[in-house]
């Protein structure tokens, strides 16, 4: 039994219990346990979560990704200025970036226009921020390898003359 194997079960159903995973990988539960409770400990494991979609429970929710142009100071570099704007409650995620842009936040709100304002009057506002670019989430048709759609068939349009 590999950490790997164990690890892609837990990927794509977390709530396996670890008996069933022990199951399929012809392995004891008290192995899988040991496993599991090794690879938390070193952080392989963050966490676990449900995947939800917000649209249908009927929640007002806006999904936006955030390119950030920033300024590293001197003697702190990208590490100190991410953990600046990961702090900010509205700010799931946060990556480092090659390219034109330095950092990525996907940042959750009620609305557009709670959105705005946290760019607007948290985010640009500080110092090391050089510029912004913002993206609204239209529409979510896959996360984690979860579809979000319950027919993923494409439909194509009839034609007409």
């Amino acid at each position: 039994m590999k950490d790997e194997d164990i690890l892609d079960i837990l990927m794509t159903e977390g709530r396996l219990p670890a008996a069933d995973i022990a199951q399929r990988l012809e392995s004891t539960e008290p192995a899988v346990d040991e496993a599991i409770a090794r690879l938390e400990k070193e952080k392989v494991i963050l966490g676990y979560r449900a995947v939800i979609n917000p649209r249908n429970l009927g929640e007002d929710y806006v999904l936006s990704l955030i390119e950030v142009q920033v300024q590293p100071q001197l003697d702190f570099g990208f590490d100190a200025l991410a953990a600046r704007l990961y702090r900010f409650p509205e700010v799931k995620t946060c990556y480092l970036l090659s390219g034109t842009y330095d950092l990525l936040l996907i940042v959750e709100g009620k609305s557009i226009r709670s959105v705005s304002e946290f760019v607007s009057e948290k985010l640009s506002t500080l110092d090391c921020v050089k510029g912004t670019v913002t993206h609204f989430m239209l529409k979510k048709y896959k996360e984690d390898g979860f579809l979000a759609q319950d027919d993923s068939s494409p439909r194509r349009l009839a034609v007409t003359p």
